[in-house]
């Protein structure tokens, strides 16, 4: 089951950075603080001047929202059906937008730093104590480049739609191992997700994948080691070994996102996602993250190539609320607004949405994101693989 995060509502690099620009913060100075208790008088009236504005803001806003979720949850079960959609199956008013004051800091219980995120470190350490995995990692970022060149034209992708969505999600110049935020070597930088590699996957999209496409990934193994040898049969055995108890705790729970998730935040679920840096299941990962969209395209009756920002939206949204902006007409993507495929939250924290406002605005945002980003050496280098190899 594909993932199901609404519009960029998923942790992406990409988006962000922006994101978090826009998050609450408090004008009040903890360090420089003289009096604790007037800081406390300072942030009651503040509150309740926040309270009062977000109290009148919710009176319009609730049931703009609520009506977003009725249509969302009426258009879903019309595509599952077959059927055809139409302007009267989306909101076509733009979201009232919160003005007021933030939301201030409590004085007495100041933020903490955020959730400690795991990193490459961790996935390796997890991955050898529950699986005795260790990745066989690439001699090179080009050897990597290679094998995922080889492997996406082998499953029907194009070279532009594989680079454009690296260049997306990584940057335009990241390495087969980045993660988000620590795209550079920046004193303090720390990961603000678990996304990872070319294709930025996340924990969970490691276990889906491996749930849904492990027997694919399973067969690609062994017809390496059909024609190998030696010390690179045995290697491939044992990697074969693992991969089945990887696939089996991968399937242990539903094939749903929000039961993979949970799977993925587990010890063993961080190991497997040591798996995008193994040189040989690595690029099938990131394929098959994208190949899935493109054939639940297909099924639906979709045969027009998707372009890489039409994918790009599949792979961040979900494969059902990106189908359904793929296959909504170019006239009615002009009007329909992003809000349609957001949750409140989401939406209020993401300057993007809100400024690419419609359908047709965001995707052309997304095309020229990928086109600028596209031009960096890291694409390059993935676009001269793709040349190399067809």
């Amino acid at each position: 089951m594909a993932n199901s995060c609404l519009l960029m509502n998923c942790a992406r690099r990409s988006i962000a950075a922006a994101v978090l620009a826009f998050l609450p913060f408090s004008p009040i100075a903890i360090g420089n603080a003289g009096d604790l208790d007037q800081q406390i008088a300072e942030y009651r009236q503040k509150l309740a001047a926040y309270k009062e504005a977000r109290a009148a803001y919710d009176e319009v806003a609730g049931p703009y929202w609520a009506t977003i979720g009725n249509k969302r949850k009426r258009r879903i079960a019309i595509l599952r059906t077959g059927g055809r959609l139409t302007a009267n199956d989306y909101v076509m008013e733009q979201p009232p937008l919160y003005s007021g004051p933030p939301k201030p800091e409590n004085p007495e219980k100041p933020r903490a730093e955020g959730e400690y995120v795991p990193v490459v470190s961790d996935f390796l350490e997890q991955a050898e104590k529950h699986f005795g995995f260790v990745p066989d990692r690439p001699e090179s970022d080009d050897a990597f480049r290679r094998a995922y060149a080889r492997q996406a034209l082998a499953a029907g992708l194009t070279p532009e739609q594989c680079v454009k969505v690296y260049a997306f999600e990584s940057g335009g110049d990241g390495g087969y191992a980045v993660q988000a935020e620590l795209e550079y070597d920046r004193p303090g930088a720390h990961a603000i997700s678990t996304a990872l590699g070319y294709n930025q996957l996340l924990t969970t999209n490691s276990i889906e994948l491996l749930a849904e496409q492990g027997g694919a990934i399973l067969a690609s193994l062994r017809n390496k080691a059909g024609d190998a040898e030696g010390p690179r049969l045995d290697r491939l055995n044992d990697k074969i070994a693992i991969l089945k108890k990887m696939i089996a705790f991968s399937r242990s729970v539903p094939d749903t996102w929000s039961s993979h998730s949970r799977l993925a935040s587990t010890d063993k679920g961080l190991g497997i996602h040591a798996l995008i840096l193994d040189i040989d299941v690595g690029p099938l990962l990131q394929v098959y993250k994208l190949l899935t969209s493109v054939e639940f395209a297909k099924r639906k009756g979709y045969t027009a190539p998707l372009s890489a920002a039409e994918l790009e939206m599949m792979n961040l949204t979900g494969d059902g609320n990106g189908f359904d902006m793929v296959t909504m007409p170019s006239a009615l993507r002009k009007k329909v607004p992003t809000s349609n495929f957001f949750q409140q939250g989401g939406y209020e924290r993401n300057p993007v949405a809100i400024r690419n406002n419609t359908v047709a605005k965001l995707l052309a945002a997304t095309d020229a994101k990928m086109e600028t980003e596209a031009q960096l050496a890291g694409a390059k280098a993935l676009a001269a693989a793709f040349a190399q190899t067809e």
